[in-house]
């Protein structure tokens, strides 16, 4: 075929020249499970919402501080959510073309090896550091109830102290769901985390009204137009749920893009919701003095905050064993690319070894937060990896799944894609670079260590 019929081509004239190509692709994928007796609607909701929305909604009111004011930081936040929908749209679509049910599957079916093998360290490494981070949070949550409850000598008995209350509540709360077999097993855990995060948001938006509370200056524009920028790492995290959806997708009832669709949106208009109002209520509370963890700028001694400040800690509990799952099946994947070569051994030796990765990633994460109770600079750059997950990752994938069934780029749908997936390729470069380098230099501008309570 030569490039200047291509002008007198239809479209179904170039599927054809393309069927040898797509049919060698497609050749190797299992088929779709529509109807695998999973999770319906609902539940699929409010396990992505709870994959998504977490302490740091605690972070947003000062985000929009940063940011120039509520008008810019909700802007923003539109601009964003479209580009996430439409990467959890794009990957669900790469994981029917593959029939993957993991991110790092997707990756395998449309990149090779190296694109499994990179996706499943970036995998492991953001879900392991964010499974530590929760850890160290709910330390920090047991610590100042007691302070507020005891006073500053809490940590001088055992039972109060944080090494026991991390490892205890660890151990009966989340050990337990860490060896489920089905994501959609943790549904039920979502409720509560869901749940707890819904009432941090109505108490913050209550003290703007009940509190007593004198706010400093408050922004309605941006100091400098860079300014916007300081927004969009919060807002990604925030949105971070690209590593736990395609186990979600897979364990859906109704597994189609059209379901699914309807399970993102409504989770994102939540988590949308939530954040606006926690973001756009606690800024007006306190204006230019709101803190970077919304919740140490109330009274401690106040019931409803000390309930507020139990719910993030209960919200930590239900969200780790999802991240645990993801990373669990990173390592696992890893594991069976090397050291497995028939599908049998795979089968037959997975409940021993989905024991053994998610026993040892627990306990590797409970002694590094009580050993190393502030990761600093670690925590900081694990966090751009959330970019990678929303943006990279996607548009690696859309522009792979492009080119196995156009391989010419002879239509013009397809180059736009094209176009497209690049742009997210970019985009997402580009964020994880800002990050990246912000987290360094706040790091290095911090001459203190991590403030503690107990004296």
């Amino acid at each position: 075929m030569y490039r200047g019929d291509v002008d007198n081509m239809d479209d179904s004239d170039v599927n054809s020249a393309n069927e040898l190509v797509l049919s060698t692709f497609s050749a190797n994928v299992p088929a779709t499970d529509v109807s695998n007796g999973g999770s319906n609607r609902i539940s699929a909701i409010f396990l992505i919402v709870n994959a998504a929305l977490g302490a740091g909604l605690l972070n947003f009111p000062q985000a929009f501080d940063q940011a120039g004011g509520i008008a810019t930081a909700v802007v923003v936040q539109v601009v964003l959510l479209v580009w996430i929908l439409g990467a959890l749209v794009t990957l669900a679509h790469c994981s029917d073309e593959t029939g993957a049910r993991t991110l790092q599957d997707i990756l395998e079916g449309l990149c090779g090896t190296p694109g499994l093998i990179a996706c499943c360290l970036c995998v492991a490494l953001y879900c392991f550091g964010t499974c530590l981070t929760f850890l160290v949070i709910i330390g920090d949550q047991f610590d100042r109830v007691f302070s507020s409850l005891h006073g500053s000598d809490f940590c001088h008995y055992w039972y109060m102290n944080r090494i026991f209350t991390i490892v205890a509540s660890s151990t009966v709360c989340i050990l337990p769901f860490c060896y489920s077999r089905r994501i959609d097993f943790l549904k039920y855990v979502s409720y509560l985390g869901v749940g707890a995060v819904f009432y941090v948001v109505v108490l913050i938006v209550y003290q703007k009204f009940a509190g007593e509370f004198t706010p400093g200056p408050i922004k309605t524009s941006p100091t400098e137009w860079t300014d916007v920028f300081l927004v969009v790492p919060v807002i990604c995290f925030g949105y971070q749920c690209h590593v736990s959806v395609i186990p979600i997708y897979s364990c859906l009832h109704e597994r189609t893009i059209f379901n699914f669709s309807i399970c993102c949106g409504a989770a994102v208009f939540i988590c949308m919701l939530s954040y606006t109002l926690a973001g756009t209520f606690g800024y007006l509370t306190f204006g230019a003095d709101v803190t970077s963890d919304i919740l140490e700028s109330y009274s401690g001694y106040h019931p409803s905050v000390l309930i507020g400040i139990t719910a993030i800690a209960i919200k930590t509990y239900t969200t780790y064993p999802i991240l645990l799952f993801c990373g669990r099946e990173a390592v696992n994947k890893i594991w069976c690319t090397f050291f497995y070569n028939s599908q049998a051994d795979i089968a037959v030796k997975e409940p021993m070894r989905r024991v053994v990765i998610a026993t040892t990633w627990f306990i590797l994460t409970l002694l590094l937060a009580v050993l190393i109770p502030d990761m600093g600079i670690v925590i900081d750059c694990l966090g751009s990896l959330a970019a990678i997950f929303i943006f990279v990752f996607p548009g690696i994938c859309w522009m792979q799944s492009t080119l196995h069934k156009d391989p010419l780029i002879l239509l013009n749908k397809d180059r736009f894609y094209i176009f497209l997936s690049v742009l997210y390729i970019l985009t997402g470069t580009f964020v994880f670079g800002v990050v990246l380098v912000q987290a360094i230099e706040r790091f290095s501008e911090k001459d203190e260590s991590p403030i503690r309570l107990c004296v």
